[in-house]
């Protein structure tokens, strides 16, 4: 019996720890060749020296499992080591197959204190690192569409987040940033469809470098899987990534502990017409103050909540 993703080949960034690792592994357990993706830097803000040994440990993990994978150590926020990357995965597997962009840093201060660097680097490795992983990886599966004539198989997986979608106070960049990759998601989910090609994104909580503090005073259970672990991720990852997601695009899911949440695109909660040509301040005071007077504190944010992703 063959495996769902064999004969498929996979990037995931930052698949040197924590999610992307796991997900790297989830793909490969599924028959994927992976290209495992890690800057390397130790420092959750993307602070230290660059070191291949993270790529490397994972890919010799599924070398070892008896895998296909091979280490790749560039930025992906850097055009041209992004475009490197795909170009890797292409000329040792042939062809590229299935993208997970994962990787990120974090720079959390409040909106009033936060510096033009620490928005600017945080912007740069997850917007437009996600961006630069799909700009190639959409050229190469366009052209391969071109000249098989039709259709050919493409994934994308991104990596968005809850800060995205109930606020994060101290992460403005960072929750920028992941409702910016949404956006890309969609619209990239729309430009690659009649080439066969499907576009989603992911909201996880998970237990990793990235949140320690986050989850800091949530104990793991003694016995058992943590409900917080990667691990509960990635199998969503390995679905969207295989041949019976071909239906499922331009979606944003949350998933963690065992639980998967499908998000609705935004939808209008409530419409007001003005009585003559044009609004005035006056006719808006009348409609809208009373509206959201009337509406318990915090309404605005009731989705969320009832996903349970309010944080603390």
């Amino acid at each position: 019996m063959s495996l769902p993703l064999e004969g498929l080949s996979a990037i995931v960034t930052g698949a040197g720890r924590g999610l992307g690792r796991a997900e790297a592994l989830e793909l490969a357990r599924l028959g994927a060749a992976v290209v495992v993706n890690d800057y390397g830097r130790p420092g959750r803000d993307g602070s230290g020296e660059a070191s291949a040994a993270p790529a490397e440990e994972v890919a010799a993990e599924i070398r070892a499992a008896g895998g296909k994978a091979l280490a790749h150590t560039g930025d992906v926020s850097d055009h041209q080591q992004a475009a490197g990357l795909t170009d890797l995965a292409i000329g040792e597997f042939g062809k590229l197959d299935i993208l997970v962009n994962n990787a990120g840093i974090l720079r959390d201060r409040m909106v009033f204190s936060m510096s033009e660097e620490e928005w600017d680097s945080v912007i740069r490795v997850h917007l437009k690192g996600h961006f630069n992983t799909t700009r190639f990886a959409a050229a190469h599966w366009r052209e391969r569409s071109k000249a098989a004539g039709g259709p050919v198989y493409g994934r994308i997986v991104n990596t968005s987040s809850e800060a995205f979608l109930a606020g994060s106070a101290g992460q403005p960049n960072y929750a920028a940033a992941k409702g910016g990759i949404v956006g890309l998601t969609t619209s990239t989910a729309l430009a690659l469809a009649k080439y066969g090609v499907t576009a989603n994104a992911i909201c996880p909580r998970a237990r990793t470098r990235m949140t320690e503090d986050v989850f800091a005073g949530l104990e793991q259970p003694e016995n058992g899987l943590d409900p917080l672990a990667p691990e509960h991720v990635a199998p969503l990852v390995g679905y969207l990534a295989a041949p019976a997601a071909a239906h499922v695009n331009g979606q944003l899911f949350v998933v963690h502990g065992g639980m998967v949440a499908i998000v609705e695109r935004p939808r209008v909660s409530a419409k007001f017409d003005s009585k003559q040509d044009a609004f005035t301040y006056d006719e808006l005071d009348a409609l809208l103050t009373p509206h959201y007077a009337e509406r318990p504190a915090g309404e605005t944010f009731a989705a969320a909540e009832v996903l349970g992703l309010k944080r603390g």
